[in-house]
């Protein structure tokens, strides 16, 4: 019994330190991480609750083991979501931080939305869903950057 309970706290304790993709929400943080460690940034236009091929693409590629291990390395990861619903309101002044940005990289409102830039926020290049494995999407990423 004490093995057993043992293995469960341990089940428990493993499981509750799995991270999942570290997105920062802030631009000027993560414009200063991308200067210090000399990384682009991927700004993620999103819906979470809403939008299905934000969904999608969460599921498919921005969730996965193999993309959050490239991009741990790799990247800045920058998410500015725009949740409908009433319980996944952001505070207001996430939600003015992310109209910011939606104002400056994505005028026409297209969800999801990928911008790919340098930490001075110019734009190397820009995406969206694609029906394309991790690695596939790390190369588009990647063909992007100057």
């Amino acid at each position: 019994m004490k093995k057993y309970i043992v293995f469960l706290l341990f089940t428990v304790i493993s499981v509750g330190t799995i991270t999942a993709q570290d997105w920062n929400t802030d631009f000027t943080t993560a414009k200063e991480l991308a200067e210090t460690n000399d990384l682009p940034i991927i700004l993620v236009f999103q819906g979470s609750d809403w939008c299905a091929p934000c969904i999608k693409l969460d599921r498919a590629i921005w969730s996965t083991n193999e993309f959050k291990d490239y991009a741990k390395e790799h990247y800045v990861m920058l998410q500015a979501d725009f949740p409908r619903r009433k319980k996944n309101a952001l505070p207001e002044e996430q939600l003015n931080k992310n109209k910011v940005l939606a104002e400056n990289y994505n005028r026409q409102g297209i969800f999801p939305f990928v911008v790919v830039m340098n930490a001075n926020g110019e734009v190397y290049g820009e995406t969206s869903y694609k029906k394309l494995t991790p690695k596939e999407y790390i190369e588009e990423l990647n063909s992007f950057i100057k």
